[in-house]
């Protein structure tokens, strides 16, 4: 239901604890004892796991309370810090932290003021987390509790609810390059203004006016930032799939109306910021967007026709899709091979570092179903290997060599940044990159703190037998770029 990648290549995997007992025990005779659990008091089973991507291994790791839709972010030591959940969960915070293999989960007690469940997290220029909405929560607040320890009213929430279906559940929210947050909501957004608690813009509705959020959930991506030197930065959001105003109320009638095949496309910064509608090629509700090394967007997962919610979807769509930013318009969708694999209600997608996409979940029951229901509860993790890494394209592959940024090594804003790199074929300098991807935390098709840079300034120098230096400069600020750990690739030829 929940993954984040970690800066030791180890993904931490989590689903909820009311679910009853997994088929994974827990370690040194380890249980679980929570008088409040809906299912069992006393679980020796395991809810959370620790997957380590290179040896395809995985150790059970042990939660408290129920992290059940839960949300959070890395912070800048690389620790995973996540909040709420449902039930004696719904205001806690867990930590952590990155190991070798001797580490687990660390619960603090209520560290939230509000119930947080269904809500969005955002990492800040500071290092401290935005947490905001959930259900019933009107409102936001930060972690840690430092300097604003108070829960701050955004009344945008209340109204973009919709009575009986809400709509407006995990909302999407981006870090602007001007320090403010976008945030959309149902079918539409406003630019954020936390520090002061104004609404700084609010953008048009988007056309056609059906919902995109929690519980008619589509996905959305903040496009990969570049031209990081201007004075005004191009900074784009693109909100795909959904489903149509009142899905989830015919849904409870076992009606499955076909999913939105849109996606809006928004220049956030533009002084007159207008939604460019584009259609898929598959209507798709509970797709996950996750960004590429490459820039593009691939687009996985989800249904058909239906809503997100217990067995509310039919359908499911197999193929992925990539979406190319800088496509001429009407042709930057490229279907993909398909999976073999439904991957329904709480299915999840996260780059690895090797550039393959981790694929995992689908459990659309109150429960663990495996026989006799119409998509099973789904144990397989499977990678996705997009275009970029068949090995017709490995002499035009750069392989990194070593940077000034190695891992372990602190680099600053606005630097100078040299990473030496290997390309067995004919380079072409002008079509060289450098990128910077922030590790998404995902769930519930969104993914969290997830943005990718394209590095400026950059120059490319030949050193000797297929080897070459590219220069680039860091990104000047903390808006563009909160502190943190990200993944860098040297991107030929759109292969990273």
């Amino acid at each position: 239901m929940h993954m984040q990648l970690l800066n030791n290549d180890r993904v931490v995997i989590y689903d909820r604890t009311d679910f009853g007992r997994s088929n994974l025990s827990l370690p040194d005779g380890k249980c679980r004892v929570d008088s409040s659990d809906l299912v069992v008091k006393n679980d020796c089973t395991a809810h959370s796991v620790e997957y380590d991507v290179l040896a395809n291994k995985f150790r059970p790791l042990m939660v408290q309370t129920d992290v059940w839709c839960s949300s959070g972010s890395v912070v800048p030591d690389g620790s995973l810090v996540q909040t709420g959940g449902f039930s004696d969960g719904e205001r806690k915070v867990r930590t952590f932290y990155p190991c070798n293999g001797d580490c687990d989960w660390v619960e603090t007690g209520d560290g939230l003021k509000a119930r947080r469940w269904y809500a969005t997290n955002h990492i800040l220029p500071d290092g401290k987390q935005i947490v905001i909405g959930g259900r019933d929560q009107f409102n936001y607040e930060f972690y840690p509790k430092t300097s604003s320890p108070g829960v701050y009213s955004f009344p945008f929430l209340s109204q973009t609810n919709d009575r009986g279906s809400e709509n407006n559940l995990y909302p999407f929210v981006f870090l602007n390059s001007d320090g403010n947050l976008f945030v959309f909501a149902n079918n539409r957004a406003v630019l954020y203004d936390y520090k002061t608690g104004k609404v700084v813009k609010t953008y048009p509705a988007m056309p056609g006016g059906d919902p995109r959020s929690y519980p008619s959930t589509g996905s959305a991506v903040l496009l990969p930032l570049k031209n990081l030197d201007a004075a005004t930065i191009e900074a784009e959001v693109l909100v795909c799939g959904g489903a149509p105003r009142g899905s989830f109320e015919k849904v409870a009638k076992r009606n499955f109306v076909k999913a939105l095949d849109t996606c809006g496309r928004i220049k956030i910064n533009d002084p007159n910021p207008q939604w460019v509608m584009e259609t898929m090629p598959y209507a798709r509700v509970m797709g996950d967007m996750t960004l590429l090394p490459n820039g593009a967007v691939l687009i996985i997962n989800g249904a058909g026709t239906g809503t997100a919610g217990w067995e509310n979807g039919r359908n499911p769509v197999l193929n992925p899709v990539l979406y190319w930013p800088n496509g001429a318009a009407g042709s930057r969708f490229e279907s993909l091979n398909p999976s073999t694999i439904p991957r329904m209600y709480h299915s999840t997608a996260i780059l690895l570092r090797d550039g393959r996409v981790l694929v995992a979940g689908s459990n659309p029951h109150v429960g663990y179903a495996f026989r006799g229901v119409l998509f099973p509860t789904e144990l397989r993790l499977e990678a996705f290997s997009p275009p970029y890494l068949d090995a017709q394209q490995n002499n035009l592959r750069p392989a990194i060599l070593s940077s000034t940024a190695s891992k372990g090594k602190y680099i600053g804003y606005g630097q100078k940044l040299v990473v030496r790199f290997k390309v067995t074929g004919k380079i072409i300098p002008n079509m060289i990159s450098v990128t910077m991807v922030a590790p998404a935390f995902n769930t519930h098709s969104y993914s969290m703190n997830h943005r990718l840079l394209v590095l400026g300034n950059i120059k490319v120098t030949y050193v000797g037998t297929s080897t070459y230096d590219v220069q680039v400069t860091t990104p000047r600020s903390g808006n563009l770029a909160p502190s943190g750990h990200y993944i860098l690739y040297v991107v030929h030829q759109s292969i990273p």
